[in-house]
């Protein structure tokens, strides 16, 4: 259903009023973002490689963190998408917000130059790397019923997944927060309705999370309830982990005014 031209206007009052608010919040212009990375850039080499593994598709992966390391995750067969939640090691009540991310920020795309916060106000992952710039912070991931009322059966979703991975690492449904899911291209129309462009995910692309704290993390490879593949067909997800220095202009760490508070908020709780 179309927008009235009431509605249109009442949408063009609030964004006229959210970019005053997003200047006033800013308080200084923040440093244009990197462009993405180019395909087959940022080379690893082998004496930084931690380890490597591959999500098949449909399942999931868990496990702990250090600072300072940064997963790789790999769409070699442009097919994936991989959704993503954490928690801070050291108090689980902290984890992963998909809300604070896109207000603090003032944006709703994760992208190269970007940083994935908590609901303390702490950065979570800095997104260093990034071929694709196709992911969603928005919608979240899939569950038992949007497979049901698509794929007219009961393939693994994203919920279950995570549920079964909180459970390994020793939590409950209620620790599970909503996802940020990468090579997922969720775009809004004029109306402000979610569409999927297809044409923004791609083969080969990669994308890196660096953790920002010790992190319990969950990764569920299942496709987006958006996705409008008639098949349940995901391809496997590269993970590789690494570790390089980071350095001292680092964008994540310098790139806008909430970047650098989040950080010093982070780098508060180390001191």
């Amino acid at each position: 259903m179309s927008l009235t031209e009431q509605q249109k206007a009442e949408i063009a009052v609030n964004r006229a009023n959210y970019e005053k608010l997003k200047a006033a919040g800013q308080g200084a212009a923040p440093r244009a973002l990197p462009p993405l990375t180019p395909k087959g850039g940022a080379a690893l080499a082998p004496e930084h490689i931690v380890a490597r593994e591959a999500i098949p598709g449909g399942w999931y992966w868990y496990g702990r963190i250090r600072r300072g390391d940064t997963l790789r995750l790999g769409n070699a067969d442009g097919r994936s998408s991989a959704s993503v939640i954490a928690w801070n090691a050291q108090d689980v009540s902290e984890r992963i917000n998909h809300a604070d991310t896109i207000k603090i920020q003032w944006s709703a795309a994760p992208r190269k130059g970007r940083v994935i916060l908590s609901d303390m106000g702490k950065v979570v992952f800095s997104i260093t790397q990034d071929t694709s710039g196709a992911h969603d912070a928005l919608v979240g991931g899939s569950n038992a019923a949007t497979n049901a009322r698509k794929y007219g059966g009961a393939p693994r979703n994203t919920r279950d997944n995570f549920i079964l991975a909180a459970t390994k690492l020793g939590l409950t449904c209620a620790d599970i927060p909503l996802p940020v899911t990468f090579f997922a291209p969720v775009e809004v129309d004029a109306d402000g309705k979610f569409i999927w462009n297809e044409a923004q995910r791609a083969r080969n692309d990669f994308v890196d999370l660096r953790a920002e704290q010790e992190l319990l993390v969950a990764i569920s490879n299942c496709p987006h309830p958006l996705d409008p593949a008639p098949d349940y067909a995901p391809g496997a997800i590269e993970l590789t982990r690494y570790r390089l220095p980071v350095p001292a202009d680092d964008f994540c760490r310098t790139g806008s005014a909430e970047s650098i508070r989040a950080f010093e908020n982070t780098d508060a709780e180390r001191a």
